[in-house]
């Protein structure tokens, strides 16, 4: 990947739907130039998607939790895959000491949040602990925006 790859990266991130000739205008390349770049870093997966950012709160989704889960180590995968189903669960990592889920959950109100807890995590033996913070204010997205 090179400067112009990047650039045009930039443009994409902010504007999916940007055409190639605007994308070729604001990076001083042919259209033709624009569509080969983009083609290329599509089949070499760097670009897995185009995509829109949905704003949650405009759904109603006003209710932004971030949970963190030590799950017994043989049941981590079917209770990551078990969560990853749910509608409230936007993102879920398995981290690094293979016994955590960081997980981000959007719901429309804390009792929506309270009922899914109830159903999903309380009461699990292989779920070992739980930490649980809601957003106060979103300073800066990652880039491309949240995913639901």
């Amino acid at each position: 990947m090179n400067k112009l790859d990047s650039a045009l990266l930039s443009i994409l991130i902010k504007d999916a739907r940007a055409s190639f000739a605007d994308i070729a205008r604001q990076l001083n390349i042919s259209r033709a130039h624009a569509r080969t770049r983009v083609q290329a870093l599509v089949d070499a997966g760097v670009i897995e998607q185009f995509s829109a950012v949905i704003n949650p709160e405009k759904l109603g989704k006003v209710i932004s939790t971030f949970v963190d889960l030590k799950v017994s180590p043989v049941a981590i995968e079917p209770i990551a895959q078990e969560l990853a189903n749910c509608p409230e669960v936007v993102s879920l990592y398995i981290m690094s000491d293979l016994q955590s889920l960081h997980i981000h959950t959007l719901t429309d109100s804390t009792e929506g949040f309270d009922a899914f807890v109830r159903e999903h995590i309380f009461n699990r033996p292989e779920i070992i602990s739980v930490e649980c913070k809601t957003l106060l204010s979103r300073v800066k997205n990652r880039r491309g925006g949240a995913r639901l």
